[in-house]
């Protein structure tokens, strides 16, 4: 659950735009106005009255902010634009949105051209909806600043927003609108949300869309998505969608409907990305019962790979220390590299000291630098007689950034 919820949260901020903070925040951060757009003497009375304006709002004097900014503003300088918009930030602050409205557009109409128009049109959005008032999504051109209200819609009337963001789904919005669009509405637990959501998942006359749609199903953790999804899978045509599919099976948790993709699936392709996702699961067993099914050397390497990523330790030192063909036995080595833990660095140190294949010792050697374990390394460099590996080790010592390895890199120079 920990990692589903560390997906969504790095997902979600990934397409939200950064000024929904503003939005989503009850009560905003004030930035540090400073004077980083300044480009005259700082002693200016402009200057003078702008940080003293800047001092007030960051201490909560709303009213006295807004005399300053007010003042800058009727001066009409360099910093005019910005003065307004801070004047509508103060008097939003103080609850005079009326006054803070007619601000924004004071500043819309008198500074066209403002680095601060995008600003004022997200905080146009806070403030009609702390106000209770409509906020005019169709005909906004920004889609970012869309997004803000339709966001801002569905905590105070889903029954609104929902058939809005169907609408952005079905027109001619930018892909990247529609997919934070599917975002919103997959935050919503309306049934009518859901419907649309599943609807964009089945359709394939979108498959970009479709993908992130089948995302979602997977996330929400709805076992009876699990039918859908499966159903996806089969009338899909895309080995992306279907891809997508997997990984929505892998957030739900549900291996079975994984395992059987596996099992099943022609596609070496998505037969080894299904077992990626189960090895990212941790299906211990699901992964041994397709590797002792399989004869297929490439499967074999990618079950091997999956049993490295969900630590498998046991089944990959028996492996490892069983399998007669060389290159099966590599792969088992390097996904014990992979784990990590003590009890895979015991085994490889056993399987160097037992074997007499340099190949085998070779990828020893690679997986106890994948496993970080400079110490071992060094020791064995010590007592190996073999030149070959002898000159290995040390060079693979040598790449590895520890205090041992340099104090042994300089016990070689020294000698």
């Amino acid at each position: 659950m920990k990692h589903k919820l560390e997906w969504l949260f790095a997902f979600a901020t990934s397409i939200l735009p950064a000024s929904a903070t503003v939005a989503l925040q009850a009560q905003p951060e004030i930035p540090s106005l400073g004077f980083s757009d300044s480009q005259g003497s700082s002693n200016s009375r402009e200057d003078q009255i702008y940080a003293s304006a800047t001092d007030a709002l960051n201490s909560g004097q709303y009213d006295q902010a807004n005399d300053g900014f007010g003042e800058i503003a009727r001066m009409r300088g360099r910093r005019a634009d910005a003065a307004l918009y801070w004047k509508a930030y103060a008097l939003n602050r103080a609850e005079h949105r009326r006054e803070a409205l007619v601000t924004l557009a004071e500043l819309r109409k008198g500074y066209p051209q403002s680095r601060w128009l995008h600003d004022a049109g997200a905080l146009e959005i806070e403030i009609r909806r702390a106000g209770g008032q409509p906020v005019n999504i169709e005909t906004n051109p920004d889609e970012e600043l869309k997004l803000l209200a339709l966001n801002s819609l569905m905590h105070s009337d889903p029954e609104k927003a929902v058939p809005l963001l169907e609408k952005v789904l079905q027109g001619n919005s930018s892909l990247k609108l529609k997919e934070k669009a599917l975002f919103v509405l997959s935050q919503s637990r309306s049934d009518k949300a859901q419907q649309i959501l599943l609807s964009v998942a089945k359709s394939n006359n979108q498959p970009e869309l479709q993908k992130h749609a089948v995302r979602w199903l997977g996330i929400s953790g709805n076992k009876n998505n699990g039918q859908i999804l499966q159903e996806i899978y089969t009338s899909a045509s895309s080995p992306e969608v279907k891809k997508s599919v997997l990984s929505a099976f892998m957030m739900s948790g549900d291996k079975e409907r994984v395992l059987n993709i596996a099992r099943q699936e022609t596609s070496p392709e998505l037969k080894k990305d299904a077992i990626r996702q189960l090895g990212v699961m941790g299906a211990h067993s699901e992964i041994q019962q397709l590797y002792k099914a399989t004869t297929d050397p490439a499967i074999k390497e990618t079950l091997l790979q999956s049993m490295g990523l969900s630590r498998d330790v046991p089944t990959l030192s028996e492996v490892a220390k069983t399998e007669t063909d060389p290159k099966v036995r590599g792969h088992a080595i390097r996904a014990l590299g992979m784990a990590g833990g003590e009890d895979s660095k015991a085994t490889l140190l056993s399987i160097y000291s037992s074997q007499a294949d340099l190949e085998t010792k070779r990828e020893v050697i690679r997986a106890l630098f994948m496993h970080g374990s400079a110490k071992e390394l060094i020791d064995m460099a010590r007592k190996e007689t073999n030149p070959e590996l002898k000159k290995e080790l040390v060079r693979t010592v040598s790449l590895m950034q520890s205090p041992e390895s340099t104090e042994y890199m300089m016990e070689i120079l020294n000698k």
